[in-house]
């Protein structure tokens, strides 16, 4: 079950007879302490990412020698972990950059969201005075005739 044999749980349950429920339930404990229980005798490169950052995790305090000794007894190599850590080093820069971007879209969409409102209010104006204006035009024919010789 655990690195580097990667045994899968039903394997397990063949060979020592304890019951799956049991396997799967130590297992959840093993994650929820923040081990690295892949399982199912994955390679390490198709370990999920919450396996992969509990690795990271594990292993950044450690010193060469303590790193060697702790891939060569969970079956991986340094330049894995290595890799693994600059991964989650650019997830985290890639998601402050992202976050960066979508907040100056937002910024310049807001600003066109209100120049738009300007304008609409304007012309909403110019129209008003318009309608306003052929009244005024209506009325006065109205009253004083249709003047079309002037």
């Amino acid at each position: 079950m655990m690195p580097p044999e990667n045994t899968p749980i039903p394997v397990l349950v063949e060979e020592t007879g304890i019951s799956d429920a049991t396997l799967y339930t130590w297992r959840k404990q093993a994650r929820g302490e923040g081990l690295a229980v892949p399982g199912d005798g994955k390679n390490p490169e198709q370990w999920s990412s919450e396996d992969k950052f509990a690795v990271v995790l594990e292993t950044a305090s450690m010193n060469e020698a303590e790193l060697a000794e702790y891939c060569r007894r969970k079956g991986l190599y340094v330049e894995q972990i290595e890799a693994w850590a600059r991964s989650c080093r650019e997830a985290n820069a890639t998601a402050m950059e992202r976050a960066q971007a979508q907040n100056a879209q937002m910024k310049a969409a807001h600003k066109k969201i209100k120049g738009l409102e300007r304008e609409l209010q304007r012309k909403e104006k110019a129209l008003s005075e318009a309608a306003a204006l052929l009244v005024l035009q209506k009325k006065a024919r109205a009253i004083w005739g249709d003047d079309e010789d002037a």
